[in-house]
């Protein structure tokens, strides 16, 4: 056995074969390797194409662990700017109390979204694009498509932040009221200059690779640390009271107003004056420089947007996922820790604040550290390596982010031409657009503006990845069994609430118009139809699953009651080529009930053969689609079609949902037409008007509606309803006998049963055409003509087809082009006609049905049927079955013919009684030809028997 191979397939062609030689599917190992050395069958579980050379495990390019791929980046990007630039300005305008809480707030709102991200990543291998790849390949490419560019916009702001943060802190310490020198001239174009060139060198960082970053992101962490830690010593060893300058750029800064701020050192009336919110001006972001009035009032929601912004940085390491040996124990093991890190680092950071640096020095100095320093450059060392850092790792996530969702093709060819800069794994193109997008939002101006676009983008898309967690948690799919275990669905429910409302809160305006350009671009994206690209699988579709079964279990067809009856159909159809019009016409008397195609393959199943059902169903959905019908398919192989129509009556739907009439097509030798290609078609019979084609007899005739030139594909793997060919002469085929014993079969069963006829006459689109002025009408004719003397108009038939003319004539199209006529036959022998069509009238009215009643008398044809009633009768019961159908000669079946179609002229639609078949197999072929006169010549024919009650006049 250890020489023996196995081979370890997929049934749904998820692990598509690549190379010479795998044709085929799966993966060929020795028995004796383990389950875990088959790293192809694990990249495909992600959705990776399986056929490229070489693994994840063995790519040299994995090489990140959790601290220099996820610790330190986290670390480096929640730190960021507002490690040593906005701690005074959260405190000095929020308070120690509120900053804090706003800080737990904001780190729990980021552990909400982290624990899905956790789930998530741990659920299958993670590529390249952070909460795209996530979300997109969750929720689908709509979906994931629009967040994802959202994302890479997420990362554009925030890398322009950091960016300006790092500006900032040069300015401050090198500008022309330096603290440290004074050689930078300073100025609204000069910063933006210096940020271009901050911008510039980030670019030619990434343009080597995110290697570089990723070989100097230790060393960059450790410097953040020192400086961290210098500024936490010097708060502890600095008792004396220090008297700190405010900087000149700052208006405040005139004659009458003081040049210094207080170091007090710890003291607990510094720490009482700094426990509550005091808003001040923002003397960065002033009308006037020389006019602090002109400055912008601090509230909370700028506030916390300056907060919130400088602690996005939780997909720093997820983003780099691509580069990761392990990410799925990588990414939530170093996030976590990362987050616990630098929250417990910033709450130190602001109660050591609030307890010995004063309010004013705060608010008019947001780098009063420098100040308090033990050695002041570790301040300008800190500023401007976590800025810069943190600035880098956005650009690198934009680009990845960005190189993903050209890599799927989302955007087509808006975004090609990006994908053809590269060297080898190393984006080019990408980061060269993502360089002059961070140039471009670098023109807005301060830090705390581009903070508040910063934070709205990332909330949006943390909300996008807990709704993706959420859906697979609902969703209940077995697949779904990540190795991280600490979440549940109401973490993702918190998550997305929190992330919800604080984009409101941050900006109402600004959260408004993000949600407005998502569902835009999920509208754009869906009209586009990504998916046809990408069968990656939506959570749409297990979350429906998860639904209906759920609530298919709570339908008890026990309950069933007549007030809420509705026609749940199952139309046999063996060529839907010249079914076209029937289908179409039976979907409209569905009435928001079951309504499934039924087909029949006339054969037998071998053990050695494939399914032929199952090979045909994928063009037969695709029929579906182009018709743009709501039907289900059932397709059955059986011996002959009655068998078939037993297994579909039975088994066909679920639950409580099976189809409770039938419809069936008309046996004749009408010519019927290949609406495919509108082909004249010649025919012997096939169930479903429709026909065998043959090629001889085709001849090219008008164009179709249901042509299927005008198809179009909804996924690469959809079939083309063009594939569905007609039955073989042999199968479809079938004798008078066999066809009525099935309408009889159809009775037995207890299903109602309705036969079609002449619906290939149909054409809806002349009926509903625009400015087409004439009223069309909805027949219905309440007699048993094969036997009137046992006609009931108030009988279970009758009431069935007045329910299926009335459910057609609900219909909104049918409605405004068609009215609804009754008609009523009267003779001379009839006791009293006035009052039977005061009772029909009634009857109407208790039913609620608006029709018309027309009274037809009919002598001239009852009079045919007299003259052979005589001596027709048997004394034995049997007898007088056997012989009944014997009364009816042709001068009455013809008058009947005649009768109806004297009053179709602007007819749509004929509902006629359909007689019971009778027992004896002897009377089938004059039963079928008897319906065979009556209905020819008749517009587009539907012949009903009803067993069941369909209508009630009880509330």
């Amino acid at each position: 056995m250890a020489s023996e191979g196995i081979s370890i397939n997929s049934t749904n062609a998820e692990f598509g074969g690549g190379g010479d030689t795998e044709t085929v599917v799966g993966v060929n190992r020795k028995e004796k390797a383990p389950l875990l050395s088959q790293r192809r069958l694990f990249r495909s579980l992600s959705g990776r194409d399986i056929s490229s050379n070489g693994s994840e495990g063995s790519n040299p390019k994995r090489t990140l662990g959790t601290f220099g791929g996820v610790f330190a980046p986290v670390c480096l990007s929640q730190f960021s700017s507002l490690l040593f630039l906005r701690v005074g300005f959260i405190v000095g305008n929020l308070g120690l109390l509120v900053a804090c809480g706003s800080l737990t707030l904001a780190y729990a709102i980021l552990l909400f979204t982290i624990l899905s991200i956790c789930a998530i990543s741990t659920n299958g291998a993670v590529e390249g694009g952070g909460a795209y790849y996530m979300i997109s390949r969750t929720l689908g490419p709509e979906f994931g498509g629009a967040i994802g560019i959202l994302f890479f916009f997420a990362n554009v702001f925030s890398s322009a932040l950091y960016t300006t943060g790092c500006v900032e802190g040069l300015v401050d310490n090198f500008g022309e009221s330096g603290s440290l020198a004074q050689f930078l001239l300073d100025g609204k174009w000069y910063q933006f200059g210096y940020g271009s060139a901050v911008n510039v060198l980030n670019m030619l960082v990434c343009l080597v690779g995110a290697g570089l970053f990723a070989k100097l992101t230790v060393l960059i962490y450790a410097v953040v640390l020192i400086c961290t830690g210098s500024v936490i010593l010097s708060y502890l060893v600095e008792h004396d009271a220090i008297s700190v300058p405010i900087p000149s750029s700052n208006p405040i800064v005139n004659d009458t107003n003081p040049l210094n701020g207080t170091y007090t050192g710890f003291s607990a009336r510094t720490l009482k004056n700094n426990l509550y919110i005091n808003y001040s001006h923002d003397y960065t972001n002033c009308d006037d420089d020389e006019d602090y009035s002109t400055c912008i009032t601090v509230n909370f929601a700028m506030t916390f947007g300056v907060l919130f912004s400088g602690v996005t940085g939780i997909m720093a390491g997820a983003n780099m996922s691509g580069e990761m040996k392990d990410p799925g124990r990588s990414i939530p093991r170093g996030t976590l820790i990362a987050v616990l890190f630098t929250f417990a680092t910033y709450l130190l950071l602001f109660v050591l604040t609030a307890a010995t640096t004063e309010r004013f020095l705060l608010t008019n100095n947001y780098i009063f550290m420098m100040g308090i320093s033990l050695w002041r450059p570790f301040i300008t060392i800190g500023i401007i390596t976590a800025t810069l850092s943190a600035s880098l790792s956005n650009i690198i996530g934009s680009s990845r982010v960005l190189e993903a969702l050209v890599k799927d093709n989302i955007y087509g060819r808006l975004t090609h031409f990006i994908g053809l800069i590269s060297i080898g794994s190393n984006p080019i193109g990408a980061v060269i657009v993502s360089a002059i997008m961070v140039e471009c939002v670098l023109l807005i101006g301060g830090l705390n503006q581009i903070a508040e676009f910063t934070s709205i983008f990332f909330l949006l898309s943390y909300l996008g990845t807990n709704l993706a967690c959420l859906g697979l948690e609902w969703a209940s799919a077995p697949n779904f069994r990540p190795t991280f275990h600490y979440f549940s669905w109401w973490t993702s429910v918190l998550g997305m609430i929190g992330n919800g409302a604080m984009m409101f809160v941050i900006s109402p305006s600004v959260a408004a118009i993000c949600i407005i350009l998502l569902l835009v671009l999920i509208i754009i994206l869906h009209l586009r139809s990504p998916s046809e690209e990408h069968q990656w699988g939506s959570i749409s579709q297990a979350l429906i699953f998860h639904q209906v079964r759920k609530y298919l279990l709570l339908l008890d067809s026990r309950k069933d009651h007549v007030k809420f009856w509705r026609p749940q159909m199952l139309l046999l159809v063996n060529n839907p080529r010249s079914a076209c019009p029937l289908i179409d016409f039976t979907n409209d008397l569905k009435k928001s009930g079951l309504y499934v195609l039924g087909h029949v393959k006339v054969g037998t199943f071998d053990d050695d053969s494939k399914d032929p059902a199952a090979q045909d169903y994928p063009k037969w959905m695709a029929l579906v689609d182009h018709l743009k019908v709501k039907a289900f398919v059932e397709v059955t192989v059986a011996p002959t079609v009655r068998d078939g129509l037993h297994h579909l009556a039975r088994v066909s739907g679920l639950g409580a949902m099976k189809p409770n009439t039938i419809l069936l097509g008309f046996k004749d030798n009408t010519p019927s037409q290949d609406f495919f290609t509108r082909y004249e078609i010649s025919t012997s019979f096939s169930y479903g008007s429709i026909a065998a084609e043959t090629e001889e007899n085709a001849q090219l005739g008008d164009s179709s509606p249901f042509n299927v030139s005008s198809y179009q594909a909804t996924s690469p793997v959809s079939s083309s309803p063009s594939l569905l060919t007609q039955a073989s002469a042999t199968s479809s085929r079938i004798t008078t006998e066999e066809y009525v014993k099935m309408i009889l079969d159809v009775l037995n069963l207890g299903k109602n049963v309705c036969v079609c006829r002449h619906f290939h006459q149909m054409d809806k689109s002349a009926i509903f055409r625009k400015g087409n002025k004439q009223k069309y009408f909805i027949d219905v004719w309440p007699v048993d003509f094969l036997n009137p003397d046992d006609s009931n108009i108030f009988g279970t038939t009758s009431l069935f087809l007045m329910q299926l003319a009335t459910i057609l004539n609900m219909v909104s199209s049918w409605r405004k082009k068609t009215m609804l006529r009754v008609f009523l036959c009267v003779s001379s022998r009839d006791a009293d006609p006035e009052a039977q069509k005061t009772q029909v009238k009634k009857m109407l009215q208790e039913l609620r049905i608006n029709a018309t009643i027309v009274s037809v008398p009919w002598d001239h044809v009852t009079t045919h049927l007299h003259k052979d009633v005589d001596g027709g009768h048997s004394d034995a019961e049997a007898e007088a079955n056997l012989n009944y159908l014997s009364r009816l000669n042709e001068e009455y079946i013809n008058g009947v013919n005649g009768l109806i179609s004297g009053q179709s002229v602007d007819t749509a639609v004929t509902f006629l009684h359909l007689p019971c078949p009778p027992a004896n197999p002897a009377l089938h072929v004059d039963y079928l030809r008897l319906l065979t006169s009556i209905t020819n010549g008749l517009k587009p024919t539907v012949m009903v028997h009803g067993i069941s009650a369909v209508t009630t006049t009880n509330l």
